[in-house]
């Protein structure tokens, strides 16, 4: 899709091997901070640039490369609401070339992640802390009820979650405006992000909620980076029970 045309100018950055590691919990692992900046520089993405990220998924995979700019340090990133299908949409052009930068340089001390800015939990530490923690799961409504499940061995969530869709942030395919959203997440027992922690299937899509919470004004949230397909690989409480 990339190849077909693109905003000017723009990077290719690919999920599986640009925004996750080849090992690590879930299906799609969190590089190290050092790799992604690696990334990154090989890319000419650099600490003194502007960042802008875009999709065709209504900011799903956008929002997973936002959160991993700023849990290494850079605060000028943001994602363009609506992707490449609203920028087509108010006339602007598309380009099919690929654009080649010279390679940038991050500074080391922008290549450690910074965890109280954009804090992450592992399955063990949520499993100590389940009676205690909030999660809500980014996932379709029907893989968290367990209805159907195409990508990981076992279907439904995990215990105590509750549903809370990243498509249910939108509105024709732009986030909704930050009252609407400060309502949904108040439907959900939200007022606050802090101590909330994202899940999804993979640690993709739990981005755009933590992304949704900023904009509403709530703060910031945790990621589980693992997610379901994490969870799920465990004999830790789950919904319905796997029978591990």
């Amino acid at each position: 899709m990339y190849a077909e045309g693109h905003i000017p100018g723009a990077i290719s950055l690919d999920l599986e091997s640009d925004l996750s590691a080849s090992e690590g919990p879930g299906r799609h692992p969190l590089p190290s901070a050092s790799a992604f900046s690696l990334t990154l520089e090989t890319a000419g993405i650099g600490p003194e640039h502007n960042i802008v990220c875009y999709d065709n998924f209504g900011g799903a995979l956008a929002a997973r490369a936002w959160w991993m700019l700023e849990s290494i340090g850079h605060k000028s990133v943001f994602v363009l609401d609506g992707g490449i299908e609203h920028w087509q949409r108010a006339g602007h052009a598309l380009q099919n070339s690929t654009p080649s930068y010279p390679k940038a340089r991050w500074h080391s001390a922008s290549a450690t992640r910074q965890k109280t800015n954009c804090p992450t939990v592992d399955r063990q530490s949520l499993a100590d802390n389940l009676a205690d923690t909030r999660i809500i799961d980014a996932r379709a409504a029907e893989r968290f009820r367990g209805e159907t499940e195409p990508l990981d061995p076992v279907a439904g969530h995990i215990l105590g979650s509750i549903s809370a869709p990243y498509a249910d942030n939108l509105i024709a395919g732009r986030f909704k405006p930050a009252d609407e959203l400060r309502q949904r997440f108040s439907r959900l027992g939200i007022l606050s992000a802090k101590g909330i922690v994202c899940s999804c299937g993979s640690g993709v899509t739990a981005c755009h909620n933590i992304l949704a919470m900023r904009i509403a004004g709530l703060g910031q949230a945790t990621l589980y980076p693992g997610s379901w397909s994490d969870w799920c690989e465990s004999n830790l409480p789950m919904v319905p029970s796997s029978g591990r």
